[in-house]
């Protein structure tokens, strides 16, 4: 079968053509004949040391498909259905997934929107409810709001009950995200947004902020806290890996600032992570109140094109690759 696999070359990241055999599905394990796979920004940040691919590796992470066989003891699944999920090497003809890591495709969702939901989905789902604990009527900051993560981030604050201040670069993106339920947009890039945040809540700041862009923007969003607020560190797309910390403000306001990465994260950590949002948020996609924002579809063999799009900056919202 047709399948890519990613390595690090010269400071960048690359995807290389192979055949290889299809995967036979072990225990616990469906085999998924991939129809869609989404593109993850981490993956192919070959700055990143929780992503370098010194040794060339499967490549792709989450996709949609139909299961295709079933590995021995699976009895929640069976040939034919539609899922999505994570798994490594997605960018394949055929992909073995963990069952803990599959769930069934909402029945409004083509195959190019549910191939977007697995990765970024439940990373804003440990951010916001795992981790971060927004609550109706709370506020949440977005910084990064256009990216992958962050589409879904805002409009799982909205389902949610909360009100959502997005910050990007581009102020057309931001008009366009009022449409998914943005309240408030700041143009910025980097930081220097801490005081806009500050005035769109009359001085009292948001009670969790996400950072999807890097240290560039953690002054910011450390300042546009309100006390007891708590800051989930995603990304870095900015490069800048570090960043100056106001301890005095940390500590006097009671913050609290945390990590949400799938790299290091054992199965049954990322088993309990997909339980909680096919239980708390999946719903919020069937029922059309959280949809899939896709900026461009790209044909599986022009993935390398699909690569570079989105290391261009340019999307608002995910980028997949289509099966033929």
């Amino acid at each position: 079968m047709k399948s890519y696999f990613i390595k690090s070359v010269s400071g960048k990241t690359v995807f290389e053509p192979r055949e290889v055999p299809v995967p036979q599905p072990k225990a616990g394990e469906i085999l998924v004949k991939v129809r869609a796979a989404s593109l993850n920004r981490g993956e192919i940040l070959a700055s990143i040391s929780l992503h370098k691919a010194d040794v060339p590796h499967p490549a792709g992470g989450d996709c949609a498909g139909e299961v295709h066989a079933l590995g021995e003891g699976v009895t929640a699944f069976k040939p034919g259905d539609r899922v999505l999920g994570r798994a490594r090497g997605s960018f394949s003809e055929f992909v073995t997934m963990s069952v803990p890591q599959a769930a069934l495709v909402p029945q409004r969702l083509t195959w190019e929107q549910a191939a977007t939901v697995p990765i970024s989905s439940i990373t804003a789902y440990e951010a916001i409810c795992g981790y971060g604990k927004l609550k109706a009527g709370e506020t949440l900051l977005v910084a990064g709001a256009a990216s992958g993560v962050g589409v879904v981030g805002v409009q799982i604050g909205k389902f949610l009950g909360a009100k959502v201040i997005g910050v990007s670069r581009s102020g057309p993106k931001l008009e366009k995200l009022k449409a998914v339920g943005l309240d408030v947009g700041i143009a910025t890039a980097g930081g220097g947004f801490a005081d806009k945040v500050l005035a769109a809540t009359g001085g009292q700041g948001v009670n969790l902020a996400i950072n999807l862009v890097g240290g560039s923007a953690f002054p910011d969003c450390v300042r546009s806290l309100a006390n007891q607020g708590r800051l989930a560190i995603i990304g870095y797309v900015d490069g800048k890996h570090h960043a100056e910390i106001d301890l005095e403000t940390v500590h006097g306001r009671r913050l609290q600032i945390f990590g949400v990465s799938n790299a290091l994260l054992p199965p049954a950590q990322r088993a309990e992570a997909m339980r909680g949002f096919v239980r708390d948020i999946l719903p919020g996609f069937a029922d059309g109140r959280i949809v899939p924002v896709i900026d461009k579809v790209f044909p599986f063999a022009e993935l390398a094109a699909a690569k570079a799009y989105v290391e261009s900056d340019a999307q608002l919202g995910k980028v997949v690759v289509k099966m033929s």
